[in-house]
């Protein structure tokens, strides 16, 4: 920005325009405010070409959340919480967060006890791979409990 300009200083608004025409260039206002205002001459569209490029790299720097959902029932076999706790484990190395959630169909709500061991087993076996970011909770049908990777792993 601003190549090319030898001598920068202090122009009326007709010099600074006129000189940014002969330069084919655009004069654009970077400080309004300032006394006087300061102006810049530059290629506009590089300019915001630039911008969009620095905003993109940000973009693609920036990690994206995956939330991986495990279900279990109230009454859940040791070989099918095993075979989920591997996959929850699988999850948390790749840093995705984990949403474990019991699902309590019919009558089976009244085990809501049986629930929240399943899930508080889950989270002590995970500690080393986790850590809890919310406890086990009720809301309608599904306890719910959200476990995201302990981060110093990568």
């Amino acid at each position: 920005m601003g190549d090319n300009v030898e001598n920068q200083g202090i122009y009326s608004i007709e010099d600074a325009i006129k000189l940014a025409d002969e330069m084919e260039l655009d004069l654009v206002e970077i400080s309004p405010k300032a006394d006087p205002p300061v102006c810049k001459i530059i290629d506009y569209q590089k300019f915001l070409y630039q911008q969009k490029k620095k905003q993109k790299e940000l973009k693609a720097k920036t990690q994206k959340v995956v939330v991986k959902e495990i279900r279990f029932g109230p009454n859940t076999d040791e070989h099918d919480y095993q075979f989920k706790l591997n996959h929850a484990k699988k999850f948390l190395e790749e840093g995705a967060k984990v949403k474990a959630f019991v699902f309590f169909k019919g009558r089976s709500i009244l085990f809501k006890e049986k629930g929240e061991i399943l899930l508080l087993r889950l989270a002590q076996e995970l500690e080393e791979l986790a850590k809890v970011e919310q406890m086990p909770k009720l809301e309608g049908k599904r306890m719910i409990m959200f476990l995201s990777p302990k981060t110093g792993k990568k």
